[in-house]
Parts: C-alpha cells; structure tokens; sequence
C-alpha cells in the first residue's frame, strides 16, 4: 500500500545516477596481453585498403638542384677563369702564375702512390659520385605526388601537412587519447594510445579513418598503412 501523497507538496522526480568513469586494470600477475583486457593491439590484421583499383601510380618530382648546380658552376668558372688569364699572361711574354708553377712540378715530380695524390684522387671520385647521384635520383622527398586530374597540371602534398591531416583524423575516433604519425612516401606508420574501449575496435576504425583519409589526400601513389594501439603507460 502506498503513502497518501498531498497534492500541495513539490513532488520531486528521482534523478538517474551518473556513469563513473571506466578504468580499466590488468590484475596483478597476469599476462597484459591475454584476456578481455589488452594492453597492445594484435599484431596481425588485415589492414584497410588504402588504393582504389582504378588508381594510376603519379612519378614524384624531380628537384631542380639549384644549391649544387650553382657551386659547380662557380667552381668551374673561377678555375676556368683564372687558367684562361694565366694563359693569356703567359702568351703575354709574362711570367705564369706562382701557383701554376707549383702545380706542374709536383705533378711532374711526386710518384703515383703518394698520399695526397691518392687522397685528391679519392676525393675526385667521390664528389663525381655525389653529382651522379643527384643526377639521377629525384630529390625532393618531403613532397608527394598527387594524383593528375588534368595532363597540364601537377600538384604535390608536403609530407609533414599529410601527416597532419592524418594525426588530426585519428585524434576524432573514440578511445583515442594520443597518437603519432610518421610518414614516408611509401608507409605511414600510426602509434596511437587508448584509455578506453576495447584496443581492437579502436584499432578497427583507425584502419578505416586513417584508410580513407589516405585515399582522400588524393596522393599519385598512396602508401600502406600501419596502425599500432596500445595502453598509456603507468604514471609513477
């Protein structure tokens, strides 16, 4: 039987009770990684993929190497310059240079095998293996293709703005508490930490959010991803 309630009395609703906050805690002498709580992320999955079958792979750009380029050719025009005047000079009826002078003797009397001969030797070498490598590799890496919507038009996407973009897009999915991302041109590589939900689902919609965030950035030649969740670390 219920209390007679006075209809002139406030009658006061009962208010639900607030969800605590969810810790999660890996008992003591247990194995982080077996049973239903993980502290990593599986090591094996099948990651989400990030390039559409009809995607066509974009050559990166070559650099201009203008920093190089232009030493060579200072170095080449004051050699050449200051030979072509001693020359002059020399035809002149003047004497040559102290310097030119030097130089044919030692030429002239030091032997193969000595040390400075070998070590200018080596040097020459190695610069000539420095410009042939610049030759023929592209250069600029920190800029990444995208893909050619128009023959006539090229655009390129800095690296560090696309990893950006990617760190901002796995901060949105739930659970994520902090991420890193580190990108090359053929790999981005995400280290993320969870404070809640289970590391498998979080690991999940990374996959898809970071997958079609690739996709999105509308790169020439998307690289692969891989996504790496674990537990914040024990304070203290």
């Amino acid at each position: 039987m219920s209390e007679p309630h006075d209809p002139h009395e406030p009658h006061e609703e009962p208010r639900p009770a607030k969800p605590g906050p969810v810790v999660e805690r890996a008992p003591d002498g247990a194995d982080p990684a077996a049973g239903p709580e993980q502290w990593t992320s599986a090591a094996s999955y099948e990651p989400h993929p990030t390039l559409a079958p009809d995607d066509a792979r974009t050559p990166r750009f070559w650099s201009a190497r203008r920093v190089p380029a232009a030493l060579l050719a200072l170095l080449v025009l004051g050699g050449s310059g200051l030979l072509l005047y001693d020359v002059v000079a020399v035809r002149a009826d003047h004497p040559a240079m102290r310097w030119r002078r030097d130089l044919a003797r030692e030429l002239a009397e030091r032997p193969l095998d000595s040390t400075a001969v070998l070590a200018g030797a080596a040097g020459a070498v190695a610069v000539g293996l420095w410009l042939l490598l610049l030759a023929a590799t592209p250069g600029l890496r920190a800029v990444l293709p995208m893909r050619r919507g128009h023959a006539d038009v090229r655009a390129g996407l800095d690296r560090a703005a696309a990893a950006t973009v990617l760190r901002d897009r796995a901060l949105d999915v739930a659970g994520v508490r902090a991420v890193r991302v580190r990108m090359t041109r053929t790999k981005v590589d995400v280290r993320a930490e969870s404070h809640f939900r289970p590391l498998d689902d979080v690991r999940g919609d990374l996959d898809r959010t970071l997958a079609d965030g690739i996709r999105g950035l509308g790169l020439g030649s998307p690289p692969t991803l891989s996504v790496h969740v674990a537990r914040p670390g024990k304070k203290g």
